[in-house]
């Protein structure tokens, strides 16, 4: 650690934090608060107000500018140094594995929009809604992102949990349909060996309607193995996600007979983000980011106007 950063453990230090968190929502060009209004809220004496002013510009927080009688004026602030200073963090996320465009455009869009608001957060990436549910609950993370189909079926069973944000249909898959070996067959039927891959929710409840009153063998399958079973033989057929590239080239595909499956299907097309109802820190994070904008950009990715970046 530097000489600078261990100032912040002194009593200027902790002024700094205090009129840190007072600066994040000041904009550049604006006025700062004067030394006095510092002084009441914060209740440190001037002195070292001023001090803890000028912690903040040697480590390249802010920098000011006195136009006498005019008062202080905020001219440049890195907002990650002064959150990280007044102990803001970033929030943790997980989410699906980008392995579509569709998931690549809505990682770009959440790191964007975060970013131009000054609501820092980190991404991680992580297959099946199951074991990121298991970081939510065990607070590796402070929310997952996951289909409104996923979310409905965790909330059943625990209280504690609300969608925090729910991006609309088709913002998660495009859909899911049902993808075939061989080209001569048209649904799935008696005698076929059928995928399902019981750690994502949406996967597995969507093949066990479609399968419902059909002789077939159920295969537990890794879920980014299908593509590789279906194509050396070891399945007949595999619910997935209608988005990803390779398996939309080399698979027929079929809708779902059942009304059921279709319905279910619908909500697994949903992206929504779920959080713990006691995380109101989180919650309010997260209700000031701009989610028309994240869709927007996540289109743009889709229709490769946009290169992603998250």
């Amino acid at each position: 650690m530097s000489r600078i950063w261990e100032s912040l453990f002194s009593k200027n230090g902790l002024a700094a934090k205090g009129i840190a968190k007072e600066l994040i929502d000041v904009n550049e060009g604006d006025r700062i608060p004067r030394v006095e209004d510092f002084v009441q809220k914060l209740s440190f004496g001037r002195g070292t107000i001023q001090g803890g002013l000028n912690v903040l510009e040697r480590l390249h927080a802010i920098t000011l500018e006195s136009r006498g009688h005019l008062g202080t004026f905020l001219m440049n602030k890195d907002i990650h140094i002064l959150k990280e200073i007044a102990g803001i963090g970033s929030l943790m996320g997980a989410m699906p594995l980008p392995y579509s465009t569709r998931y690549e455009g809505l990682a770009t869009g959440l790191i964007e929009v975060s970013d131009v608001m000054h609501k820092r957060l980190d991404l991680a990436y992580m297959r099946g809604s199951k074991q990121r549910l298991e970081g939510l609950k065990s607070r590796r993370y402070d929310f997952v992102v996951m289909s409104k189909l996923a979310a409905e079926e965790e909330m059943k069973h625990n209280d504690n949990l609300q969608v925090a944000i729910n991006f609309g249909p088709k913002t998660y898959v495009t859909a899911h349909e049902i993808f075939l070996a061989d080209p001569s067959n048209n649904q799935i039927k008696d005698g076929m060996r059928v995928g399902i891959d019981f750690s994502s929710i949406d996967q597995s409840k969507i093949t066990l309607l479609e399968c419902d009153k059909i002789n077939v063998e159920l295969v537990p399958t890794n879920y980014m193995q299908l593509f590789e079973n279906l194509q050396n033989g070891s399945l007949d057929a595999a619910v997935w996600n209608a988005d990803e590239r390779r398996i939309n080239k080399t698979f027929k595909k079929v809708g779902f007979r059942t009304k059921e499956a279709n319905m279910l299907s619908e909500k697994a097309s949903t992206s929504v983000i779920l959080i713990e109802k006691d995380r109101t820190d989180v919650h309010d994070f997260l209700l000031g980011l701009e989610t028309r904008k994240i869709i927007e950009i996540q289109e743009l990715v889709v229709n490769k106007k946009k290169l992603p970046h998250y």
